[in-house]
């Protein structure tokens, strides 16, 4: 534990305390005697509502587990058991029609849209990229990944591959061709771009052509004659075309052009929830350190890459002529997120009167809020939000009444940092059951805050293994995507926030793409979530970002909203269609198949979490391919094995022997990895036990989250290892 400082009645970390003084404080006009009385306050009016909140949970899964024990082995009625769940106040009345009346929200979330990155904000190296990822090189995204496969010559080579390459610009031209047509001809025959009396002509050997579009023509760089960037638009979003005769690749481009740069990710959510592990003062200060650098334009990090060490800064914004001859000015980077943790946890950063750990949360709306009045007011004040607003994104809320609190807790937030209110705009991440059966309710407890509704089908799954946990077995990991349920959940999302005035206001958003190193698979798939209505969905990389783009170029995300204003195409009914599996069908090998596999997924992420501290990483499945993995996906995987074994379908003597037998399976995928700490033969480090608790433990977990076991777990190397150093 930290060292702590006393001020106000609380006891703060002495690395956090020094921080807020040092860094954090200055520049921002407060007074540090008024901001730690404020917190004192804040801490001591939120820490019970969010007990309360806590035992609420506890007191309705009680009653649900209590339900399906009365029922047990009857099959559910869906009538009686809705009119239970109101019962209980699960479900709350579904309000009367309202729209969200959220003001100074920026065009990136309200009007424009595109992909979204999602990064752990403790890794300064991730997040930098990320912040820079609002522009990519589609000619990189393709040449790199499997976007472009590997047939007749085009494979990766040692040097540059001119079969691959070619391949790569005509892909380029393609995307031209379709989303900003000439008026006559193809991009592919243009021999030379120039500007003419304030629009794009285009010489080809038939003659010269402009857009099909002439409004299109956004700007350019360089001289009219020999311009060195077009800038064009299409559904709100920018494409730069690159042109460098000198370049390696303009040098055989008929028209110059060296690459074609996409704007990518619009939004960035830069994450202190499921993709880290900051389980003590010292973890948290090195995440509010980020966001406050974030916020100044500050933060850098250093990279080696090919033999070679630079520092990584954030971008500038980039400078165009229009076409009227005045300056055009577009930011050059995402528009930043933060990403707070949910109610369940808290935080030995600070200690309150009592000597008790401070709900985590209030933490993060202190101190993340903290660094965003440097991006509100003061010297580097807009250098994320034109609109003098800053977005949290709220994880993990059950119903409207823990929204209510998140918003209380952020106008609470406002009044301490001195905001105007109504500054601190909430995203409501809609990934439990009982927010999704009562989302209407919990954005209008928002209506006046709320700039986000985002499905996350991993949280959401995980939460409906556990409420459900004593209905009966589950089916296998992977049909719960062919569940009724899941189906009802993605389109309520959706139907509910149009029928709330989302459009042109507020955000509407899908769930992360959790396979980094298959791009063709995600372009072949990923325009699903634009289509469905979706004005951004989650990637995992800048290149994602910048090939997950191409598709809101291909579907009008504003078209197919207003197609599907007014619909309801799903009910409550489907929605609370419990997703119980069928045993009978399930052959002994099908069993051990899903227990090793999940099995595996669970070891494979927590042995990072504990002895690494990396709470989102590229994790081999059982087969090899690599997957992203967070506390969400171990939600899943440890909540299934609970599941089954509550339900006898394995028992815990295959538990215990899975959990060895896949464990030698991760030390050998981690083989190559010289700092990586094998869990076999001993099976006795805190990894190893963490995922044990896991999955045996399971049905006792608030939630079934991960959290407490892993955060315990952690906490504990780490102070292992602080000892070993010390003995030494």
């Amino acid at each position: 534990m930290s060292n702590h400082l006393e001020t106000n009645g609380l006891h703060v970390a002495e690395e956090l305390y020094s921080f807020v003084r040092d860094e954090a404080l200055p520049g921002t006009g407060l007074d540090a005697g008024e901001f730690w009385n404020g917190a004192a306050g804040l801490i001591a009016e939120f820490s019970p509502r969010v007990r309360e909140l806590l035992e609420v949970r506890d007191r309705l899964q009680q009653q649900i587990d209590e339900y399906h024990r009365t029922h047990g082995g009857a099959e559910i009625d869906p009538e009686a058991y809705e009119e239970f769940l109101r019962s209980i106040g699960y479900l709350v009345e579904e309000p009367a029609d309202f729209s969200i009346s959220t003001d100074g929200v920026d065009g990136e979330i309200a009007s424009v849209s595109g992909p979204q990155l999602v990064v752990p904000l403790l890794n300064a190296r991730f997040a930098a990229n990320a912040a820079n990822a609002r522009w990519g090189s589609l000619y990189d995204a393709l040449y790199g990944t499997d976007a472009i496969d590997d047939a007749d010559g085009r494979g990766h080579t040692e040097g540059y591959n001119p079969v691959r390459g070619a391949a790569v610009v005509s892909f380029g031209r393609r995307l031209l061709d379709e989303h900003t047509p000439l008026a006559s001809g193809s991009h592919a025959d243009v021999t030379a771009y120039r500007i003419t009396d304030g629009a794009l002509a285009a010489e080809t050997p038939d003659g010269t052509t402009g857009l099909a579009d002439p409004a299109q023509f956004a700007g350019y760089r360089g001289n009219e004659d020999q311009p060195e960037a077009i800038l064009l638009v299409h559904h709100g979003l920018h494409i730069e075309i690159q042109v460098d005769r000198g370049h390696l690749i303009g040098s055989g481009d008929p028209a110059g052009v060296k690459d074609i740069v996409l704007e990518s990710a619009l939004t960035t959510i830069m994450d202190l929830e499921d993709s880290v592990a900051a389980v003590d003062g010292g973890d948290k200060v090195d995440g509010y350190r980020n966001w406050l650098k974030l916020m100044q334009g500050t933060l850098t990090a250093e990279v080696s890459k090919g033999g070679r060490s630079y520092t990584r800064r954030l971008n500038e914004d980039r400078s165009y002529t229009a076409p009227d001859g005045s300056e055009l000015v577009l930011p050059g980077r995402s528009l930043l997120l933060i990403r707070q943790v949910g109610h369940l946890m808290t935080s030995d950063a600070v200690l309150d009167a009592d000597g008790q750990p401070v709900p985590e949360e209030i933490l993060d709306a202190l101190f993340t809020g903290l660094g965003s009045v440097h991006d509100l007011r003061g010297a580097t004040a807009g250098r994320n939000s034109r609109a003098g607003s800053a977005y949290v994104v709220k994880p993990k809320m059950h119903g409207p009444e823990e929204v209510a609190v998140a918003c209380a807790l952020l106008a609470g937030a406002e009044k301490v940092l001195k905001l105007e209110p109504l500054t601190l705009k909430i995203g409501i991440m809609d990934e439990e059951r009982r927010t999704s059966a009562n989302l209407k309710a919990c954005i209008k407890e928002a209506r006046d805050r709320v700039a986000f509704i985002n499905t996350g089908f991993l949280d959401r799954t995980g939460d409906e293994i556990h409420t459900s946990m004593l209905a009966g077995p589950m089916v296998r990991k992977a049909d719960m995507r062919n569940s009724s349920w899941i189906k009802a959940y993605e389109e309520s999302n959706v139907d509910t926030g149009l029928a709330c005035g989302f459009a042109g206001r507020a955000q509407i958003g899908k769930g992360m793409w959790a396979a980094p190193d298959n791009m063709a698979d995600m372009l072949a798939q990923k325009a699903g979530h634009p289509q469905a209505g979706a004005d951004c969905a989650w990637v995992p990389s800048p290149t994602a970002a910048t090939l997950h783009a191409i598709h809101y170029h291909q579907v009008d995300v504003d078209a197919r909203q207003t197609e599907l204003a007014g619909n309801r195409r799903s009910t409550l009914r489907q929605l609370l269609t419990i997703p119980l599996g069928d045993p009978a069908g399930w052959s002994a090998e099908d069993r051990r198949n899903e227990l090793d596999n999940n099995i595996q997924s669970t070891l494979g992420y927590v042995v990072r979490w504990v002895n690494d501290g990396v709470g989102c990483s590229k994790v081999p499945d059982i087969h090899g391919t690599a997957l992203m993995e967070d506390r969400a996906t171990c939600r899943i995987s440890s909540q299934h094995v609970a599941n089954w074994l509550l339900h006898g379908i394995v028992t815990q003597e295959e538990v215990e022997a899975s959990l060895r037998r896949m464990a030698a399976v991760v030390d050998g995928q981690n083989d190559g990895d010289p700092g990586y700490r094998p869990m076999s033969p001993a099976f006795d480090g805190e990894a190893f036990l963490a995922a044990r608790e896991l999955v045996l433990e399971g049905a006792a977990q608030p939630s079934g989250y991960t959290e407490p076991v892993l955060h315990r777990r952690r906490a504990a190397h780490k102070h292992a290892n602080d000892l070993a150093r010390n003995a030494s």
